[in-house]
């Protein structure tokens, strides 16, 4: 299955396309504003990425000002218009993710870095062991619980879909020592958790409790890198109100460097795929 495109990262791309031909026909703002007949903030929504919708006479528009006479040139950046407008399915999750959604970048990164220090990562998890860290928060019904599962299994498909995303999780023993649910559940997770282990885009590594203090000893992160060199890459940063995207690029390299500090803390691939068994086994053998 071919994997989802994401609209906000197309329509990201499309003002980074559209400001770097209107400093290529040495205009400024102000003279392409003038030019274009516009409102001062429309021109300054469509750079910024804030306005979801592109029409296609006002990109013709710029494209003309612009000196964009190449065919493919612009038909590529109509298309770019025309897929920032398409909806990903986790839209129909919008209580579940809020505004500003993970699985909208994450349906085209290219690379995932993340640290957990408490439980499995969400992109690792069973149904049922996603079930009953969703009901170890605030109470939430049955029916949003399982939207809530549902959504958080839906993510999983970028990788195993076609051209999947590369993952390197860098997970705290504690997450593994955690029994979540029960003895049953956490079997069952372990178990996956070795078998998403083996695939050749997953990269697996244990931060032991014999580490002691490491560089990330605040709060769980993910780095997303993405393929197209316009797309900067960006920091998600779990929280109890939902999360917090970091785009700034020190940002971004404070916590490159921690993910490197504490992969190099962790245990390789290897040595942590057998202490998951020795985990999961000791598990197994309670009565």
């Amino acid at each position: 299955m071919q994997r989802p495109h994401s609209p906000t990262l197309r329509r990201r791309r499309l003002s980074a396309e559209l400001k770097r031909a209107r400093a290529g026909s040495k205009l400024t703002t102000t003279q392409a504003i003038k030019s274009l007949g516009w409102a001062a903030g429309k021109l300054s929504q469509i750079e910024n990425a804030e306005t979801q919708k592109v029409k296609p006479d006002d990109l013709d528009k710029m494209l003309d000002l612009y000196e964009i006479k190449d065919p493919a040139k612009r038909e590529a950046l109509h298309a770019l218009a025309r897929d920032a407008k398409v909806r990903g399915w986790w839209s129909k999750y919008k209580e579940v993710f809020g505004p500003q959604s993970l699985p909208d970048f994450e349906a085209e990164a290219s690379t995932i870095r993340t640290f957990e220090g408490l439980v499995i990562p969400g992109l690792l998890q069973t149904p049922d062991y996603a079930r009953a860290v969703i009901k170890g928060g605030r109470y939430t019904g049955a029916e949003e619980s399982e939207r809530h599962v549902k959504a958080r299994m839906k993510r999983r498909d970028i990788l195993t879909q076609f051209n999947p995303a590369s993952l390197r999780i860098v997970l705290d023993e504690a997450a593994l020592r955690r029994v979540v649910g029960s003895t049953e559940v956490m079997v069952e997770q372990l178990h996956h958790l070795l078998h998403m282990a083996k695939l050749p885009n997953i990269n697996l590594q244990v931060l032991p409790f014999s580490a002691g203090a490491h560089a990330a000893l605040t709060v769980p992160f993910s780095i997303l890198d993405f393929p197209d060199s316009l797309d900067a890459p960006i920091v998600f940063v779990d929280t109890a109100s939902g999360g917090l995207f970091l785009e700034e690029s020190n940002e971004v390299d404070t916590h490159s460097v921690t993910f490197g500090d504490v992969q190099g803390s962790a245990m390789s691939a290897a040595q942590s795929a057998r202490a998951i068994a020795e985990i999961l086994e000791a598990l197994e053998s309670k009565p």
